[in-house]
């Protein structure tokens, strides 16, 4: 695709979207004139998105789906095909979060969070490539995260996840080179303010709350729409995330340590929080919309971040000298 006109009367599959980014992107795909296809485990949530899109005057699907069944998610591309004829863009955002240190969290919630964040992608992308390499077209939009690239004290299982999700798109971004239409693109957010957090699988015997700074999901949600008809490797978005994958770049150990403490500072609420495993395994009830509210509670602080960033190059660049 080459210019956003092209996504009007196109069709786009995103998973994940019954809150969230999920929720944003399709309402602003549906803004754009762009036909949407909704998959999430919510079914009634889902149903009351795609009334949602149709108010912009296009078509919307809701197909409930559990992304770790691949059979759902070809099933899912089936849907998308009978009721389009096509599909353009699919948006690989499904994701659960689950917290504990490594010894703490019981390994069928560290396989489950696995499950749905990266394997969810690969049975997406299974689904999608086909289809594409058929029509010789479309994009792939795969959800990563900031933590796909720095990885996160008690947040192992979701680090890896996500650094697998960058892989996997790198990887098929190769093996699509036969294709020139066919494109594959990572999207690694910063903490976004959405349900994630109080969907989130926890162990830590802390009550959570969304790691600070959080941005909004529609700026999420508008890059993925932009990528989706100007195709880019890899996008980062919020200026916390680009700036702590440079920190990283340049000064990994002091990076790490100064996370492990924002997020002790920043990511629990007071207030003890018994195990519980969240959405892992079975979708809850609350959480419905694209924000969680977190952003009311700590606003975002552009000069704290780039005073530690500038802390951070100036110790990496002392270390240079030294050496």
């Amino acid at each position: 695709m080459s210019s956003n006109r092209e996504l009007t009367g196109a069709v786009a599959v995103i998973t994940g979207a019954s809150s969230g980014i999920g929720r944003a992107t399709a309402r602003e795909f549906a803004h754009l004139g762009t036909h949407v296809v909704l998959a999430a485990r919510r079914a009634e949530l889902l149903e009351q998105v795609a009334v949602e899109c149709r108010s912009h005057g296009v078509d919307a699907l809701a197909v409930p789906t559990d992304v770790t069944d691949p059979e759902a998610m070809q099933a899912l591309a089936r849907a998308a095909i009978e009721r389009f004829g096509q599909f353009d863009v699919w948006v690989n955002n499904a994701g659960v979060y689950a917290l504990g240190r490594v010894e703490d969290m019981p390994l069928e919630a560290i396989r489950r969070a696995i499950d749905v964040d990266l394997m969810g992608c690969f049975h997406g992308t299974r689904a999608a490539l086909g289809h594409f390499r058929a029509r010789e077209r479309g994009v792939i939009i795969n959800v990563s995260s900031l933590l796909g690239a720095v990885g996160s004290r008690y947040l192992a299982a979701y680090s890896a996840a996500k650094w697998g999700v960058r892989g996997l798109t790198q990887s098929i971004r190769q093996e699509v080179l036969d294709l020139p239409r066919v494109d594959a693109c990572v999207v690694l957010p910063a903490s976004i303010d959405t349900p994630i957090f109080a969907h989130a699988g926890n162990w830590t015997g802390k009550a959570l709350k969304a790691l600070a700074p959080a941005y909004p999901p529609e700026k999420v949600a508008k890059r993925i729409v932009k990528l989706a008809w100007k195709p880019k490797a890899r996008t980062v978005v919020g200026g916390a995330a680009r700036l702590t994958i440079l920190q990283h770049l340049l000064a990994p150990r002091l990076t790490e340590r100064t996370l492990a403490t924002q997020v002790e500072k920043t990511h629990f609420a007071k207030g003890a929080q018994p195990p519980t495993p969240g959405n892992l395994f079975e979708p809850v009830e609350h959480g419905a919309g694209e924000t969680g509210g977190w952003r009311r509670e700590r606003r975002v602080r552009p000069a704290a971040v780039a005073a530690g960033a500038a802390a951070v190059v100036v110790a990496a660049g002392m270390r240079a000298a030294r050496r």
